[in-house]
């Protein structure tokens, strides 16, 4: 360990240590608590840290449940040393370089300290709840008690601040040469090169291929906090992103999500709610062009969502494919609508909109009228008019057809109903 001094930093911490006297009963208490107290941590973590929401799946769960317990391990070691006339640095040790080692485990896999730190405040918390519950059980004074939440919370800066210069060791050496082959293999990927080439870039930035690979658009400036949120194979392709230059590039970020398909996709969407993103289809990891292209084009459509949920283009797919071809649709709904041209503006806006409802409702008069917030009667009165103007066309398939698509994104200026139907 370069940066850190187990002996030294834990000087800190280890004064603390020496003014406090738990005792032997309840020294043995929390002894005989550690794995509950370390499964309730690591619990806490999993449920509250979403960076750590599947880490229980993989590897990643048998270092969270070693670090803990090391963690927690040392600590007690720590509370107890005073006693045993040992050296009180010792005891810290292990468990400042086990937390060492975790933050440069951190930068190898390509995480940003944020989550890292967050599991560290949420295990302070958690811990904390719990051994003071033991400790108030073993009959421990309200003085002692302010001692011994000074020396957990004390304990816990040391292991955040080991854990902060492994990870700007790891960066500072190979984790930033790591980072750009992960650039270059997101801006690959983004171009849609052969899979065999995409393989081998993958294996030289040391990036595990998942299944699947999900496009995500949104402000640089909410990255950092998503990023956080997100598998830590999640890549950001940084440098000419292409077709992305003639947008607003400096303010739009891409974002490639690893195996956020099937129900992972509704934590995917989740995550992201309150922000302005673009979320495209999950894709087999070598083709996750496709994905991206799609989120490109819901962006440039101006494709909005309800209420604060991300843009989730498997929900926009029916405006996609009707604006996949902006002319050839404004020619088709020239075409369709010219019965309304010869109308007063208003009047034929009235008339299209309604048109539009009818078709959707499948004709049900009650169902349009609360559609558009009119009488049913006012439904019947325009579709009187626009029959008068369409004739027998209205009863075919054809014309049905051609009017849907050309109206299924339609959306004018709302107008006064002024219309009456007939007494």
């Amino acid at each position: 360990m370069t940066d850190v001094d187990p002996v030294r930093h834990a000087s800190r911490t280890a004064r603390g240590a020496a003014e406090l006297d738990l005792g032997e009963v309840a020294i043995g208490l929390l002894r005989s608590r550690l794995p509950k107290v370390a499964e309730s941590t690591v619990r806490a973590v999993i449920v509250e840290v979403p960076g750590y929401a599947n880490a229980l799946a993989g590897s990643m769960g048998g270092n969270i449940q070693g670090a803990v317990q090391l963690a927690l391990g040392g600590f007690l070691n720590l509370a107890s040393s005073p006693r045993n006339g040992g050296d009180p640095g010792t005891p810290l040790a292990p468990a400042l370089e086990g937390a060492y080692m975790l933050g440069r485990g951190e930068a190898r896999s390509g995480r940003s300290m944020d989550a890292l730190l967050a599991a560290y405040r949420v295990g302070a918390r958690v811990s904390w709840r719990e051994l003071s519950s033991i400790a108030v059980e073993a009959g421990l004074s309200a003085e002692t008690l302010a001692k011994f939440a000074e020396l957990v919370f004390a304990y816990i800066d040391e292991l955040s601040a080991a854990s902060v210069a492994g990870h700007t060791d790891e960066l500072a050496t190979t984790g930033r040469v790591r980072q750009r082959y992960l650039q270059r293999l997101g801006r690959s990927l983004l171009l849609g090169e052969p899979a065999d080439q995409l393989a081998s870039q993958a294996g030289r930035a040391d990036w595990e291929p998942p299944r699947t690979l999900t496009a995500v658009m949104l402000p640089n400036a909410q990255v950092r906090a998503v990023l956080a949120l997100l598998d830590p194979r999640t890549l950001r392709p940084e440098d000419e992103v292409p077709e992305l230059e003639e947008e607003v590039g400096a303010e739009v970020a891409v974002l490639l999500v690893p195996d956020a398909d099937g129900p992972a996709r509704l934590a995917l969407l989740r995550s992201l709610r309150g922000r302005q993103a673009w979320v495209g289809p999950s894709q087999p990891w070598t083709m996750v062009r496709t994905s991206y292209l799609r989120v490109l084009r819901a962006r440039r459509l101006g494709l909005v969502s309800e209420s604060d949920a991300p843009v989730d283009t498997d929900r926009q797919l029916a405006a996609l494919v009707v604006a996949a071809d902006p002319a050839a649709l404004e020619d088709l709904r020239r075409r369709v609508l010219a019965p309304f041209e010869a109308l007063r503006p208003a009047t034929a806006e009235r008339l299209v909109q309604t048109l539009r409802e009818w078709l959707l409702h499948l004709g049900r008069r009650d169902d349009v009228a609360a559609a558009m917030h009119v009488h049913p009667q006012t439904v019947r009165y325009r579709m009187g008019q626009i029959r008068e103007l369409f004739g027998e066309r209205l009863e075919d398939p054809q014309v049905v057809v051609e009017l849907t698509i050309a109206l299924a994104t339609y959306s004018p200026a709302k107008a006064e109903s002024t219309d009456k139907p007939p007494s």
